[in-house]
């Protein structure tokens, strides 16, 4: 049974999108529809509302992941759908208040039953929760998790990438950990579904990777420079020889152009939005130790040029300027807070307007860490091709703790996948992180693992 599953799994998971959102755009219109019946009706007004649902709804899911099962945990399929769905209902519902302004309706610009609107939100709420927890159940139902060998270079390679993988117990199952050098690689390669390799060296990855195709092996890598280089690589024909062509180009006077003026615009209208919080956080700081309010601090941007930042102060004043650690006593019972949710960052609106940063980009380091990232990692200078941001790929889908090498090939992935639609598609993401349990999590010690000696009567 399971195995006849397995060949429709493709068609099972389909339909359980389409159930959902048919759900979802049910209960938004059936509600409305006690009140004001002619939205269920043919009408001007009916279809310009539900083309703007679908519409809407199709290119938020899209943004945000949409019904990830199978790929993603429940949780984070959650936040991705709430945000997607949430939006699509508020501006569905300013549409609908707009159109209903007519003389066959109102007269005048008025919001149609909020309460109807809160209690759609909380009942798609619902479902969707009670759908992402039964779509992952019948997809790891069909799917047991992948038997996994882990290929790596160092005990301390081990340790970065064995507790994230087995985040994913319903994915992977970790059989094999070995070392690359190891005699009996291959046979550990055989007898498990997916191979991970990380922080192998190009040269012997390559040979694994080959053999890993040849034996019909799922793959995993960590990338590398040549990597990052590649992913925007085109195959050409010279006569009849094959290359890899890749030309390096920076961003088109146009691109510049309309991503500074996005700059403008959001972040104007972001300090008009945020203004009171901006207040009431400048008065708890204040209130909280005297201290002053702001905190300036050395940051590299495009091309190495370096300016202030401004943040909301969340440490104790005189303390020493390093990396905030888990559960850091530096920190103040406001700072606390501001931490938690991003808040601390608001003030860097005005280093957008001044044009230092941008609204999409590589994370500001300090100086000190963009001193010691590059002596560590010399490719760590390739982020400062761009201007810094106050949002970016490695913000949203890393954490505060995330190493910087992770954080570099984030960046390099966004800096090669440039493109306006990426931008708008980050901002948009950005919501996701603010429901991210995580995302703030400090650095502090992990376990230490060893590797597990091969045992060949393992089955």
């Amino acid at each position: 049974m399971k195995h006849r599953a397995q060949k429709f799994q493709r068609s099972i998971v389909f339909l359980l999108k389409i159930f959902l959102y048919f759900v979802l755009f049910s209960i938004f219109f059936l509600l409305f529809s006690i009140d004001y019946p002619y939205i269920l009706k043919l009408s001007r007004t009916a279809a310009i509302t539900m083309v703007t649902f679908v519409v809407l709804g199709t290119a938020l899911l899209s943004v945000y992941g949409g019904y990830a099962i199978g790929k993603q945990k429940s949780k984070p399929i959650i936040h991705s759908m709430v945000l997607a769905t949430i939006i699509t209902d508020l501006i569905t519902y300013l549409e609908f208040c707009i159109m209903n302004a007519s003389p066959a309706n109102n007269y005048a610009f008025r919001f149609a039953a909020p309460e109807i609107l809160l209690l759609i939100v909380v009942l798609q709420v619902i479902f969707i929760i009670i759908w992402a927890y039964v779509g992952n159940y019948i997809f790891f139902t069909m799917n047991p998790p992948e038997q996994v060998c882990i290929i790596t270079s160092s005990k301390k390679s081990l340790n970065q990438v064995l507790p994230k993988i087995r985040k994913y117990k319903k994915q992977y199952q970790v059989k094999d950990i070995i070392d690359y050098t190891s005699e009996d690689i291959y046979l550990a390669i055989d007898r498990n579904d997916t191979v991970f390799l990380y922080d192998v060296p190009v040269r012997e990855r390559t040979y694994l990777i080959e053999y890993c195709y040849d034996h019909m092996k799922n793959i995993y890598y960590n990338p590398e420079i040549c990597d990052v280089v590649a992913v925007n690589a085109k195959h050409v024909v010279l006569d009849d020889k094959s290359f890899v062509s890749l030309v390096i180009k920076d961003l088109s006077f146009e691109q510049r152009f309309v991503k500074r003026m996005i700059d403008l615009l959001l972040s104007t209208l972001g300090l008009i939005i945020s203004s009171p919080i901006l207040i009431i956080s400048a008065v708890a700081i204040k209130i909280c130790d005297h201290g002053p309010v702001f905190f300036k601090q050395k940051r590299a941007t495009k091309d190495g040029r370096i300016f202030e930042v401004y943040k909301f102060r969340t440490m104790k004043e005189h303390v020493e300027n390093v990396s905030a650690k888990e559960d850091d006593d530096r920190i103040t019972s406001v700072g606390k807070v501001l931490r938690k949710t991003r808040m601390d960052e608001l003030p860097q609106i005005f280093n957008i307007l001044k044009g230092d940063m941008s609204i999409v980009g590589p994370r500001p380091e300090m100086m000190e860490n963009v001193l010691k990232y590059t002596r560590e990692l010399p490719e760590f200078a390739y982020r400062l091709r761009v201007k810094a941001g106050l949002t970016g790929y490695a913000q949203i889908v890393g954490k505060y703790n995330t190493s910087p090498k992770d954080k570099l090939f984030l960046d390099l992935m966004y800096i090669e996948n440039y493109s306006i639609w990426l931008d708008i598609k980050l901002i948009f993401q950005t919501l996701i992180v603010f429901l991210k349990t995580d995302s703030t999590e400090g650095f502090k010690e992990q376990p230490q693992i060893e590797f597990v000696k091969y045992d060949p009567s393992k089955k």
